[in-house]
């Protein structure tokens, strides 16, 4: 049986997928509720969310990421970050899920992957799930209802969580797979109930097509000036780093939280909602993504909620530091409309330091800026990949490597030439841990790190004075209203000076060491930014 609205030339059997005793296509967000109800996926939260778990999965699984070795693409992937897989085994992966789904029932949404319609794609996202459907509802763009009959998906999505690989089989490394071929327009879940690995296998894929276009693909958030699109920032930073939360400004407009494209017009997310990450949320703190957590068909991840009640417990991780919640881009009241914007003026790259060496904010020079966008230095925090329970220091280059199918330089360049173009200000702030790492200190407080980001995007910030960081060599604001000096001085934070300057001394090295493998490929100026271990 099929349901839905749908385009009779497209329908799933003439894709390639026979056998399937029943499909729903695109449906909204009262049937994908009742679905899910119904065949218990999840149970009904205050105000209607659907509450949901996700197994032994709380997070991405990147270690069981796949790209398929193709002509046309063995060239142009950065291998050394994309493990391979033969197109035989994929071709084997591939028939097997679809004989794993005959006779069962599944779920179509037929979405695009960017707002701006010169560059979006096409994508079907075909789940055994119906809350992975009401997931990708919520996260992608949704076509209007006359769409629909002329949709014709360029790239198709397959998700089958209660699918089991084999290693030996499908040229995999467990019971889990993401597996990409581009040639064959072709994306392969299995073995994973963790939904974001949907919204990540289209990111990725933007990743690959889009600079080839000479739009830049971004990991960050968005949001301009109210009653100026033009008065555009962009947020660079990996999850748990604050993207969501510091682009969701009461005072602006916000264009996205995670995934926008950087065009020759301006600014556009690729996405249609909001995957915010739940623990500790507060109503003081982030009132709008607070109220999405009882708003209808908001899809709350892996919480701990009273079994009677209902009520969600903010603090309680013992599911997974990792929770979430997923619901569409106009639930936060200052959204905007369009999902677009101009130039940016201002780019901040956010990294969470778990060694509390970094200030609260430093401004950079572009050159400054392209190092630490190469360099992409952050702490994974508990829970967003599968394995990671407590901060991890790491380097994932351009802020995004695990969705970068393209040698980086690929980006930096991109993004350079952007910069150059239209006169960016960049900055680099620090939403991690002061006064001692990880464990001794405390996380920066938000109250201070949104004052210092109010302070750069109104202009006030450039006009105050700044003192040359003698680790990293970039400007450091010296005062600033509403924030405590000690504060932006992060050796004074600290109860034992000596003991931060020998944890300087070795995220200083750390950074040394990352660098050496861009050096040979970027410009003296860039060259000349880079730090030097002692």
């Amino acid at each position: 049986m099929i349901s839905g609205k749908v385009n009779p030339a497209k329908t799933l059997d003439q894709t390639g997928f026979p056998g399937v005793r029943e499909v729903h296509y695109n449906f909204q967000k009262p049937a994908l509720m009742s679905a899910a109800i119904a065949r218990s996926e999840g149970e009904i939260g205050q105000g209607g969310t659907l509450l949901v778990e996700t197994g032994k999965h709380t997070g991405r699984s990147p270690k069981d990421k796949f790209v398929v070795q193709e002509p046309s693409v063995m060239d142009h992937i950065w291998w050394d970050n994309n493990a391979p897989m033969s197109p035989e085994h994929f071709e084997q992966l591939h028939q097997d899920m679809l004989a794993h789904i005959e006779g069962g029932e599944l779920f179509v949404q037929d979405l695009f992957g960017g707002a701006d319609p010169d560059h979006r794609l096409n994508v079907r996202v075909i789940t055994e799930l119906a809350w992975h459907s009401l997931f990708i509802r919520h996260m992608l763009r949704r076509p209007e209802m006359d769409e629909l009959g002329s949709f014709d998906p360029e790239f198709t999505i397959l998700n089958c969580p209660s699918f089991t690989a084999d290693p030996d089989r499908h040229g995999c490394r467990s019971e889990t797979v993401i597996a990409i071929s581009f040639e064959r327009k072709l994306i392969l879940i299995g073995g994973t109930s963790y939904a974001g690995e949907n919204k990540k296998s289209v990111f990725s894929v933007l990743n690959y097509l889009l600079p080839e276009k000479g739009v830049m693909p971004m990991h960050c958030s968005a949001n301009h000036g109210a009653g100026d699109a033009d008065d555009v920032a962009v947020f660079f930073g990996l999850s748990g780093t604050g993207k969501t939360t510091l682009s969701a400004d009461p005072n602006r407009v916000l264009i996205g939280d995670d995934e926008h494209g950087w065009s020759d017009t301006g600014i556009f997310n690729f996405e249609g909602g909001c995957y915010a990450k739940t623990i500790d949320l507060s109503a003081e703190a982030e009132p709008e993504i607070y109220a999405t957590t009882g708003k209808f068909a908001t899809v709350i991840e892996n919480m701990v909620y009273d079994p009677h009640s209902k009520a969600l417990d903010f603090q309680d991780d013992s599911l997974t530091a990792n929770m979430r919640c997923a619901y569409p881009l106009d639930y936060i009241s200052n959204a905007s409309e369009t999902a677009r914007g101009g130039m940016p003026r201002n780019i901040i790259m956010l990294t969470c330091d778990a060694f509390g060496v970094l200030p609260p904010i430093a401004r950079l020079t572009p050159a400054q800026a392209m190092y630490h966008f190469l360099s992409g230095f952050t702490s994974k925090v508990a829970g967003t990949e599968k394995g990671v329970t407590e901060p991890q220091p790491t380097f994932s280059t351009c802020f995004g490597a695990p969705f970068m199918p393209r040698r980086p330089e690929e980006y930096g360049a991109l993004l350079r030439d952007k910069i150059a173009a239209h006169g960016v200000t960049c900055w680099l702030v620090n939403t991690g841990w002061t006064g001692g790492a990880y464990g001794t200190g405390n996380r920066m407080p938000i109250r201070a790190t949104r004052a210092l980001l109010t302070a750069a995007l109104d202009g006030s910030l450039g006009a105050t004075r700044f003192r040359t960081d003698a680790n990293f060599g970039f400007d450091v604001p010296v005062a600033v209203a509403g924030v405590d000096d000690t504060l932006l001085d992060p050796r004074q934070t600290w109860a034992d000076p000596v003991a931060y300057d020998a944890q300087a001394t070795k995220l200083v090295s750390m950074f040394a060491e990352n660098f050496g493998q861009y050096a040979s490929h970027v410009s003296d100026d860039v060259r000349a930014a880079a730090v030097s271990a002692a």
